[in-house]
């Protein structure tokens, strides 16, 4: 075990290796060139029987751990969605560990409640929302979430609560929770969990994968004259597959005839980045119907200040009890980037992807799938055409794209993803590392080239 000065060692030689491996970072593979259980092959069945010497620790660490970590802050990381990781948050979460405290109620921490409460109504003034959603007006205010699928499964929880006191004699099967094809899975698994019917509601690339108001209008008025009750909506603004941007004032329009229905937007791309992991922003318009449905306080819970009403609880915000202090890597995030900080990094994103689809325009290899949105590009390879040959199938051009993503998923250089619109098999490019910079763009660019070629050459073998 470590006593206070051992820590102070083992800690300068902790920062000495993170700041190795930042500034060794792009030569590193991008994706952990390890197989499946290889980890426990290198260590014991059980714990060792009497304590062993720190550094011993710290250096598996190194040796046994890194190798199978895929890197998502370098920068030829272009899968999924950033998950920014600063050298601010890293600090934040360094001394959050070391004043821990489980945050279910105000007085486990005061401070660990009034920052949150503080860093959340800051952010919300940065993305421009009411007042209404801020926690100093009373009435609404913002809760950090691990996850947005947390932030999701908490909403739809507090939705269904409110809309079962409202009518008490509705059964819960008739209850249905609306998304669209392209909505993140947290709203089908949302519906998993609870016991509920999803129904993702069809959107076309006509209207760049978003959710029209009539399209909405028409599915209500379908359930309802079938006794089903939709009862809340995840919007969003950035969708998984595509980015595709839902019609908020359109959908604004048409729920007014339906007031009781819940509109949740998943923003958890197009919202911010730069704060590390676990650290999903949830506002919310009217706080007690939060507080309604998740309040639970047995007599151990219970404190002066939370009788009064003075104070925040976040317990009674989420699903869980407890929570870590994760306002302070916010915080900490905040301050020393700025606005202008946050508004550099997401135009450098978006920036970097319009070079991509630039450069995807200009080749004679490829097209671009669905309408560039925020830093996300989703493209194709295309099959060479002749007039003396039919041009390929759609299923032709599916096998030829996952040849094509084999091959690249092969190299250890590189990281992007798949993904399946109407049926096209497709492959998502998208920026965001702090360190990407435009060689790095130019850089995956020839390589798509490169293996574009050679997928083209096997396909044509196989075929």
């Amino acid at each position: 075990m470590l006593d206070i000065e051992e820590f102070r060692k083992a800690g300068y030689q902790a920062i000495d290796r993170i700041c190795d491996y930042y500034y060794s970072l792009a030569d590193k593979p991008v994706v952990a060139q390890v197989e499946p259980g290889y980890l426990r092959k290198l260590l014991p069945d059980a714990v060792p029987e009497t304590g062993e010497p720190f550094q011993a620790i710290a250096d598996d660490f190194q040796k046994l751990i890194m190798p199978g970590i895929t890197h998502w802050q370098h920068p030829s990381f272009f899968a999924y969605f950033p998950t920014a990781s600063t050298l601010e948050g890293t600090i934040a979460d360094l001394y959050a560990s070391t004043v821990t405290s489980p945050g279910f109620n105000w007085l486990c921490s005061p401070a660990a409640t009034e920052l949150e409460a503080i860093t959340m109504d800051w952010a919300a003034k940065l993305f421009g929302l009411d007042e209404v959603f801020m926690a100093s007006s009373l009435k609404g205010g913002g809760v950090i979430q691990p996850t947005a699928s947390d932030s999701c499964l908490t909403a739809v929880v507090a939705a269904r609560s409110q809309f079962s006191r409202l009518h008490p004699e509705t059964h819960l099967q008739n209850l249905i929770i609306y998304g669209t094809t392209m909505t993140h899975s947290l709203g089908a698994k949302a519906a998993l969990i609870l016991g509920l019917s999803f129904r993702a509601l069809e959107v076309s690339r006509d209207d760049a994968y978003g959710l029209r108001g009539e399209t909405l209008r028409k599915a209500l008025e379908e359930d309802r004259a079938a006794g089903k009750i939709p009862f809340i909506l995840i919007a969003t603004v950035g969708t998984t597959s595509s980015c595709a941007i839902d019609n908020i004032s359109e959908i604004e329009e048409v729920v007014k005839a339906y007031p009781e229905l819940w509109i949740h937007i998943d923003a958890a791309y197009a919202g911010w980045g730069l704060v590390n992991f676990e650290s999903s922003g949830m506002w919310v318009r009217n706080r007690k119907l939060l507080t309604d449905a998740l309040d639970v306080t047995p007599e151990f819970l219970r404190t002066k200040h939370s009788e009064e009403g003075t104070v925040i609880d976040y317990r009674n915000w989420q699903l869980a009890l407890g929570k870590r202090f994760r306002a302070l890597k916010l915080w900490f995030v905040l301050r020393s980037y700025g606005v202008e900080g946050f508004r550099a990094h997401i135009r450098k994103g978006i920036k970097q992807a319009e070079l991509f689809a630039t450069r995807i325009r200009e080749s004679q290899k490829f097209e671009i799938v669905a309408p560039p949105s925020f830093a996300l590009v989703v493209f194709r390879l295309l099959a060479p055409s002749s007039e003396d040959s039919p041009p390929p199938s759609l299923a032709q051009l599916n096998s030829l794209n996952r040849t094509f993503h084999s091959r690249v998923s092969a190299r250890p250089d590189i990281f992007v993803i798949q993904t399946d619109i109407e049926g096209i098999y497709c492959l998502r490019f998208v920026p965001g590392a702090e360190r990407t910079e435009d060689k790095h763009i130019e850089a995956a660019v020839r390589l798509f080239e490169e293996e574009a070629t050679n997928a083209l050459r096997d396909w044509k073998g196989e075929a």
